[in-house]
């Protein structure tokens, strides 16, 4: 995918959505207005609930990394929404899908609502999304919909509610409890084994290469990763310009959609502390890194952390990092 187009969804706008044809309401009657039926999983989310018929076998996902949290389970959607173009390339896709990968259906800017109803889905996620009513409502007069649930901002629920979620509408629940358990697991023993972690503030650089600059905050999931290891995030996010780079020089820098070599062109970034002390660590939008920590599903997660713990451990420690480019 271009970059540009990645600096654009760094902001969790709201995607314009087609004007309602008439009659949707009563189409989505059978969604919202009739109740469970026998062998039907029930899902609550922020406009009401869902009931799911078991055992769904033609999944299409809209959510921008929904397919990552379904993957896992065995489910190869029969089409999902195209984001990162390397998405097929991906170790842990290639591993889950024979080497096939997946199909995307399209949606790089608007949901194409005719070529979703086109696969024919029995279930449509749409989790990672900023979904209104209209566009769920339409959504769901093709098939159940699965979106956020309200406890949470759109576009920031979190990856182990997401894989929860996701494993519920799939009827695979306890699968899902066992994947969380999984991945969690293995970040508590990193956190663990690097208490020099704890409380030191990390900021992602997110988007760079055009030279400006954009800090995730918090609740991003894209440094979901980051805070569960135990750092703390910056106080100030979003855009940044180059007359304030000092708002990025805290304990640790990581550099998601740039090389050194590019971010070293801007004397403001290269006289940063953070950065001439070696403890910023850089990565591509093209490498696996920067995807496993975009889609963040439980395998996603797992490269992620195999690749980063040890990079950031040598951050803190006063050891050269790697270059993470190509990680």
């Amino acid at each position: 995918m271009r970059s540009l187009h990645r600096r654009w969804r760094r902001v969790s706008a709201a995607l314009g959505v087609v004007v309602l044809v008439v009659g949707l309401a009563t189409a989505c009657a059978s969604s919202k207005g009739e109740g469970p039926q026998a062998d039907t999983v029930t899902i609550s989310h922020k406009f009401g609930e869902t009931h799911v018929p078991a055992d769904p076998s033609r999944v299409v996902t809209v959510g921008w990394t929904d397919q990552d949290f379904v993957l896992p389970f065995g489910v190869i959607p029969v089409s999902t929404r195209s984001f990162f173009e390397e998405y097929n390339d991906y170790p842990w896709v290639k591993a889950a899908t024979d080497g096939k990968g997946v199909e995307t259906w399209g949606g790089e800017e608007d949901i194409d609502f005719e070529a979703i109803a086109a696969q024919k889905p029995d279930l449509i996620l749409a989790i990672y999304e900023s979904i209104d009513q209209e566009t769920y409502d339409r959504l769901s007069s093709i098939a159940p919909t699965v979106i956020q649930s309200s406890d949470y901002a759109d576009e920031e629920t979190p990856w182990d509610v997401q894989l929860l979620t996701t494993g519920k509408a799939l009827g695979k629940e306890d699968e899902a409890r066992e994947l969380v358990d999984k991945v969690q697991g293995r970040i508590d023993e990193a956190r663990k084994a690097h208490p020099e972690f704890e409380g030191k503030t990390l900021v992602v650089d997110f988007g760079p290469e055009a030279g400006g600059h954009y800090l995730l905050p918090e609740k991003d999931p894209r440094r979901s990763l980051f805070t569960a290891l135990g750092f703390a995030t910056q106080e100030v996010d979003g855009d940044v310009s180059e007359e304030k780079l000092e708002l990025l020089d805290r304990d640790v820098l990581f550099v998601n959609g740039a090389t050194k070599e590019q971010m070293l062109d801007s004397p403001a970034f290269s006289r940063l502390g953070v950065v001439r002390d070696d403890r910023t660590l850089y990565t591509t939008f093209e490498s696996n890194l920067s995807g496993a920590l975009t889609y963040s599903g439980p395998d996603a997660l797992l490269y992620a952390l195999d690749v980063l713990t040890p990079q950031l451990s040598n951050a803190l420690n006063g050891r050269p990092v790697a270059d993470l480019a190509n990680a």
